[in-house]
């Protein structure tokens, strides 16, 4: 079936457009967008547009620098200019015979009953069009969905979080990457981070995420300095002086916001899609992957709408929530040996059983499973991964760790496996770690107790218990 298509756009034409307005943070373009990308035929020239970044790239206060890949060799995620895609996305739309594109139309209002739309056009008048079917995909302050705010059982929420974001530019050295390119590089600052991706022209867009109150507190060049200075020594250099103080200064921190709203659609007249529906904060690179992906699959009815809602809802909160627990990933606990710990221990045992155990970030970002069925997914593996390590450690020579009554989905030589990975993983970690209560036979390094609160442990004040159930005393090298 092929549908008259009529776009109304309230920006101008960014493809002439001499200045871009809008945010330029970047976008990391994984399998789920790609996917998008090659239904409509563009995906080799998109991913030639783009940079891969095979790992975080974590950068520490005395500037030592450590990768932590997003998954097997050959996982990566792409760094896409925002302004590019759009550009991009708008000439394939273009392309289309049955399509129209109008920019300079804001829309003023709409009926849900008639399909009646009413725009203020470029010349300064209004205008109405008529429509069976209308598709807001007009961003986290949505102008289609204030229609919807005027219904009975609408659920709507919309949340700014204590935090904002900067952006900087490190320019390019002796014209290439002042940087190695192949990353995404983190500061990462516990309460506070700063972010860099790059770009084609040999530049890297750096975004400093803080709370509000902390941006506050810099009202001068000098404070601004010795901020740096403390937080981000080896980004000074990088940034320079001149460049960090007037781009610092030039615009306030912006705000970020989270909405979601349910249900999606009204009548058989309108489905909102894209941030107008779901609209998260930009910590995990799936807002722009999730919205394309969506559009493989679109194909609008009056059946359809309530079934869309249905499905995709769960899908898009379970998402949004994820977004902010990586922002506390990213931020802090990669920092932790206990991160470094469950990420190599995650890796190890997907190499063992890669149909039984997949980490969260794989499912999210090189698989098509649903964001709801992943976070599900991830629950229970953590809850396998408990028990099996406390189950797989009994089976090690001269361990005497009760059993639980459990069933497993593993086999006594998977579970030996659970343990050698344990056992060596634990040689993988900075520092020594020490067996607390049980002595030194069979090389294991836990203890297995009732009450994971009174866990003796010695440590960081990242530093958790063990799979709740075992402790570890990390010794500093």
């Amino acid at each position: 079936m092929c549908f008259a298509v009529t776009i109304f756009e309230s920006r101008e034409d960014i493809r002439c457009a001499k200045v871009v307005k809008g945010r330029s943070i970047n976008l990391a373009l994984s399998h789920r967008g790609r996917q998008a990308l090659k239904h409509i035929g563009i995906e080799e020239k998109i991913v030639s547009m783009g940079i891969p970044m095979h790992a975080r790239m974590i950068h520490s206060l005395n500037g030592k620098q450590s990768p932590i890949p997003y998954g097997k060799k050959g996982q990566y995620i792409l760094s896409v200019d925002r302004a590019n895609l759009n550009k991009e996305l708008l000439s394939v739309a273009e392309a289309y015979p049955n399509t129209k594109l109008n920019f300079n139309h804001k829309l003023l209002d709409w009926s849900p009953e008639t399909g009646a739309m009413t725009f203020h056009g470029p010349d300064g008048n209004e205008k109405e069009f008529h429509a069976d079917l209308i598709v807001g995909c007009d961003g986290a302050f949505s102008a289609t969905r204030k229609q919807f705010l005027r219904r009975s059982r609408f659920n709507y929420s919309q949340t700014y979080i204590p935090h904002g974001y900067l952006e900087l530019t490190i320019p390019p050295r002796n014209g290439d990457f002042a940087m190695k390119p192949n990353f995404l590089h983190i500061w990462p600052r516990h309460t506070f981070m700063m972010i860099a991706l790059p770009n084609l022209d040999k530049t890297f867009t750096c975004t400093l995420f803080m709370p509000f109150e902390d941006f506050e507190k810099i009202t001068t060049g000098n404070e601004l300095l010795g901020f740096f200075q403390k937080n981000f020594p080896d980004s000074i250099p990088l940034i320079g002086v001149d460049a960090l103080m007037r781009d610092f200064f030039r615009l306030p921190a912006q705000a970020l916001v989270w909405v979601t709203c349910s249900p999606y659609h009204v009548l058989d007249s309108c489905v909102l899609m894209g941030d107008a529906a779901h609209a998260m904060v930009p910590f995990y690179g799936q807002g722009m992957n999730a919205n394309l992906f969506i559009y493989i699959y679109a194909f609008f009815s009056a059946a359809v709408l309530p079934e869309y809602t249905r499905v995709r809802a769960p899908d898009d909160q379970a998402m949004a929530e994820l977004a902010m627990y990586n922002y506390v990933e990213m931020r802090s606990h990669v920092n932790s040996r206990y991160f470094l710990f469950r990420k190599f221990l995650d890796n190890t045992l997907h190499f063992v059983m890669p149909k039984t155990i997949i980490p969260l970030y794989t499912m999210i970002t090189f698989t098509r499973t649903r964001y709801r069925q992943a976070v599900i997914q991830w629950q229970w593996q953590n809850k396998v991964k408990l028990l099996e390590t406390e189950s797989a450690v009994s089976v090690a020579p001269g361990n005497t760790v009760p059993k639980h009554k459990f069933i497993s989905p593993f086999s006594l030589r998977q579970k030996r496996s659970v343990w050698y990975c344990f056992h060596i993983g634990l040689q993988h970690l900075p520092g020594t770690f020490r067996r607390a209560g049980l002595g030194s036979q069979g090389g294991s390094c836990c203890s297995y107790v009732k009450d994971p609160d009174q866990l003796p442990i010695r440590a960081m004040s990242d530093h958790k218990a063990l799979f709740s159930h075992h402790c570890l005393h990390a010794v500093p090298e």
